[in-house]
């Protein structure tokens, strides 16, 4: 007579100490995503600040542009033309252009209408000198050269606009980055707050631990994990939606530049951003939720 033998059962899969409360995890996964959401844009903001404040400089420094004064008797185009001559013979410039009178009313249209100018009206002509970024001429040179050939002319080496342009590019700089830090603050304040109300809720779970013989660091390590796959989650969750808004803008917004504004254009710097918010999501979270459970463990046990 055989044996009956029992078919041989797997082994139970132990369960998670801390495991997964949906019900307190869902409102915390919003507000994380969403807090990550806002820091991508407040980084894709500071590159786009960072970008374009040295965009405005490097145009600023690299130029110098010269006003042909209308004077009775003389040929404005023609003295524009010479004087665009003698700023490229100069050394240190790289390239001049001489302005039309065509093209100095349409620099005036948007304050005078587009309904043309009278004929004997005087237009200042511009002359656009792009500068050698090496050795630059300086506009001391220039002013004498015009003199000399005694062309009625105003040099502006545009040092009147650029110290104002870096003060206000230093300061969108330290706002775009002043805001970065702020939500990363308010994303760590939440995830600690997160994890001390998570660990009361699981006192007995942690009392448990300590009968057994659990230390506190054994006890802040499996918050710390649950709490970076919870960041880890909701950063690619919010850098998910600000890439589809960076795609929005890059797509949806105008062709072309507009005077000083700039156009968002989304670049590879853009996309390292996106994807390494979901890795400094969890470690913040992991972080944050680690100091603060440590310091509860040695204030009541």
């Amino acid at each position: 007579m055989t044996e009956d033998r029992l078919p041989p059962t797997a082994p139970e899969k132990s369960a998670p100490l801390l495991p997964a409360d949906s019900g307190r995890d869902r409102p915390l996964f919003a507000v994380a995503a969403i807090l990550v959401f806002l820091a991508c844009l407040a980084a894709l903001g500071a590159r786009g600040a960072w970008t374009v404040s040295d965009g405005w400089i490097a145009d600023l420094s690299g130029r110098m542009t010269v006003q042909i004064l209308p004077v009775d008797g003389r040929d404005a185009e023609a003295d524009a033309a010479e004087a665009a001559a003698l700023a490229e013979a100069l050394p240190g410039v790289r390239r001049a252009a001489a302005g039309t009178r065509a093209e100095a009313e349409a620099l005036l249209e948007p304050w005078l209408g587009g309904e043309g100018l009278p004929a004997d009206l005087p237009v200042p002509l511009l002359v656009d000198i792009e500068l050698d970024s090496g050795n630059p001429a300086s506009a001391a040179d220039l002013t004498a050269a015009l003199d000399t050939a005694g062309i009625p002319a105003r040099v502006d080496d545009h040092a009147r606009w650029s110290e104002a342009v870096v003060r206000t590019a230093r300061l969108a700089r330290l706002m775009a980055l002043g805001l970065l830090a702020l939500i990363a603050g308010a994303a760590a304040a939440v995830i600690a707050f997160a994890a001390r109300a998570s660990l009361a809720a699981r006192q007995s779970v942690v009392d448990a631990l300590h009968l057994v013989g659990a230390q506190d660091g054994y006890i802040a390590r499996l918050f710390e994990r649950r709490f970076f796959v919870l960041g880890v989650r909701a950063g690619i969750a919010g850098a998910f939606f600000a890439f589809a808004i960076a795609l929005l803008v890059t797509y949806g917004g105008p062709g072309q530049s507009e005077g000083f504004i700039p156009v968002w254009s989304f670049s590879l710097w853009d996309g390292a951003v996106l994807l390494l918010a979901p890795v400094l999501a969890g470690l913040i979270a992991a972080l944050s939720a680690r100091l603060a459970v440590a310091n509860d463990l040695r204030a009541r046990w």
